[in-house]
């Protein structure tokens, strides 16, 4: 069976529950996500960056833009959360932002560094709330099963860094580039 490009570490799992210990490790694996993706990109020539990760898929410079757009996204909904009784978000169209000229042409040392900042901060913030701030809800209206605790969002950006990183190291080893 070929491995479905999409999904280069599997699709997200909604978790029923998350303990103190997952909560810990969803925290690095967001602190860690800058430096991976970072070293995901480390090297690589704009003809690179402009190869679609997958048939019909993203460019790399794509992926690279998209996660700070999301996880800015992430850190405003968890700051909505914390300060509001259950808001509902509002979601965005990534492909459409993806198709913007700062996605398709900028240079992802910028978006590099827009993540570096924003993940310092966020993870000051997940690293101050307890476990009451993490059982608040929002209501993400394209997300079945809502409302959504902020420890669902704090597993789904954990995984979400990861799972963008994946699509870039899977397609140097596809490609063969060092």
């Amino acid at each position: 069976m070929d491995q479905d490009l999409r999904y280069p570490i599997g699709r997200f799992r909604r978790p029923a529950d998350v303990t103190a210990a997952e909560r810990a490790v969803f925290i690095e694996a967001i602190a860690a996500t800058p430096a991976a993706l970072r070293e995901a990109v480390r090297g690589l020539a704009d003809p690179q960056l402009d190869t679609p990760y997958r048939p019909d898929g993203w460019t790399v410079r794509q992926v690279v833009h998209h996660v700070p757009d999301s996880h800015v996204n992430a850190y405003v909904r968890l700051k909505l959360a914390l300060t509001e009784v259950e808001p509902t978000i509002k979601p965005y169209d990534e492909a459409k932002w993806a198709a913007l000229p700062d996605s398709r042409s900028a240079l992802v040392a910028e978006s590099l560094a827009l993540l570096d900042a924003l993940h310092t901060r966020w993870v000051f913030l997940l690293r101050s709330m307890t476990p009451a701030d993490f059982s608040r809800t929002l209501v993400h209206p394209e997300h079945p099963g809502s409302p959504m605790t902020l420890d669902v969002l704090l597993a789904m950006y954990a995984w979400h860094g990861r799972h963008h990183v994946a699509h870039i190291t899977a397609l140097r080893e596809r490609m063969g580039w060092p």
